[in-house]
């Protein structure tokens, strides 16, 4: 059966499974972990999305995310085509790197938010990445050894897991570790793994009853939660909390934000960063990108400067988003 479009709405929890075309590796060594841990903090600084939870093994990786205002399938194409084109350069390879498209499944917070965090931060060591828990403490690629501490990483979210354990860090830390040796016995979970009614059900021992009953049950395989979770998000999604932005071609975008701004569009891609002229580049990229959903590499190369500083740009034009917000509904 083919899959439904993906469910995703602002501030949403997501688990995502990425994994390798074929079951092959798609991290060969620490520059290829060191380049995927790299785009996923700058896609957290941001603001694309909020990083509670993470882990790469050999041929798959997990995220827990939650989603920001940008559509989550933008943030992951930016993440994947990036990471697959540099891990092709480096290694001298062409073709396809990942196993058709990524999996997600959009989270109810309770009683699932600490479970996964567990289930994904176990991931090494149910692969043999590592043997002990006290390996993984220490180890670099999940976001366990940052919850502990031992890796600074700004970027993923500690704070909002951490608080759910004691409001002091320290204590926090033991009580999370605690937490997460208590999952080892526990194995692969397949409640948290499996799929349709079981997944949206919240577990294998509803299975029987359903089974044996006709009552009625609503299921998504998209989503891990209880039955009313699945139907309250269904009815977010048929509402459309994304409504389709206007059209707007992107000389005309530019031209209306220079003049707001008092300076030539011809300026823009000289480099320079006088004040009006880096106003006009925040503007123009969150306008484009984060309201009418755009991709950014193209606005990028027209403005002559670095993707990742066109979304840094978006970012902090974000911050004066009803002033553009407002220049926009002029326009359209």
């Amino acid at each position: 059966m083919p899959r439904g479009p993906r469910l995703d709405a602002p501030g949403v929890l997501h688990h995502i499974m990425i994994r390798g075309l074929e079951r092959r590796p798609i991290f060969r060594d620490d520059r290829d972990r060191v380049d995927f841990v790299t785009r996923l903090g700058t896609l957290a600084e941001g603001r694309a999305i909020i990083v509670y939870a993470w882990a790469l093994v050999l041929n798959h990786a997990h995220l827990l995310v939650r989603t920001g205002t940008r559509p989550l399938s933008r943030t992951m194409r930016s993440l994947l085509t990036g990471y697959a084109g540099a891990f092709n350069r480096r290694h001298k390879r062409v073709g396809h790197l990942f196993q058709n498209r990524y999996k997600s499944v959009a989270v109810e917070e309770e009683p699932y938010f600490l479970e996964l965090i567990r289930y994904l931060h176990l991931n090494p060591l149910r692969a043999g990445a590592v043997k002990t828990l006290t390996e993984l403490d220490r180890y670099p690629w999940t976001g366990h050894a940052t919850l502990l501490g031992h890796h600074a990483r700004p970027w993923q979210a500690t704070g909002a897991v951490l608080t759910q354990f004691h409001r002091s860090l320290r204590r926090a830390q033991a009580a999370y570790r605690e937490f997460v040796a208590a999952g080892i016995p526990l194995g692969k979970r397949p409640e948290l793994q499996g799929g349709g009614l079981i997944r949206s059900l919240g577990g294998w021992s509803v299975v029987a009853e359903l089974r044996r009953g006709r009552e009625h049950y609503l299921g998504d395989e998209r989503i891990l939660g209880s039955s009313a979770f699945v139907e309250d998000l269904q009815e977010e999604m048929e509402r459309s909390t994304h409504p389709r932005p206007p059209r707007l071609p992107l000389n005309r975008l530019v031209a209306y934000v220079c003049s707001e701004v008092g300076v030539p569009p011809a300026a823009l891609s000289g480099g320079s960063r006088r004040a009006p002229l880096s106003r006009a580049r925040q503007g123009i990229a969150y306008l484009w990108t984060e309201v009418l959903g755009h991709p950014g590499r193209p606005l990028a190369s027209a403005l002559g400067i670095r993707p990742q500083s066109l979304y840094e740009a978006a970012a902090r034009g974000k911050e004066r988003a009803p002033e553009w917000n407002r220049l926009l509904r002029k326009i359209t």
